[in-house]
């Protein structure tokens, strides 16, 4: 008979069930959700502050900029905060997680 060989050191060790590593997954996904939600708005307020001030103020983005130009400017910011700081935050914990259980691994 074949004897059982351990196919990864999580298999060797046992260190996580499948269960742990979906939940340990479903975390990681829920922080990088609120860190973008986080950073967005605070790159909407951040944003929108100085295009609705320059619309007002400046000459050339009142003629140009309207307010679809405006929303789009606001939503691009606001969309690209919320990847970036998502990706990061999942990257992060994912990384903060796999190394958790081995001693002998110094990050």
């Amino acid at each position: 008979m074949a004897k059982n060989v351990p196919k990864s050191s999580l298999d060797r060790n046992g260190l996580a069930s499948l269960d742990q590593k979906l939940a340990l997954a479903k975390r990681c996904g829920h922080e990088g959700v609120v860190a973008g939600a986080k950073a967005a708005l605070l790159a909407t307020v951040a944003t929108a502050i100085p295009t609705f001030a320059s619309v007002r103020m400046l000459p050339w983005a009142r003629a140009n900029l309207n307010p679809t130009a405006q929303a789009l400017i606001i939503s691009t910011v606001a969309g690209s905060a919320y990847f970036i700081v998502a990706d990061k935050t999942v990257l992060a914990t994912a990384r903060k997680n796999s190394f958790k259980g081995y001693p002998d691994i110094e990050v």
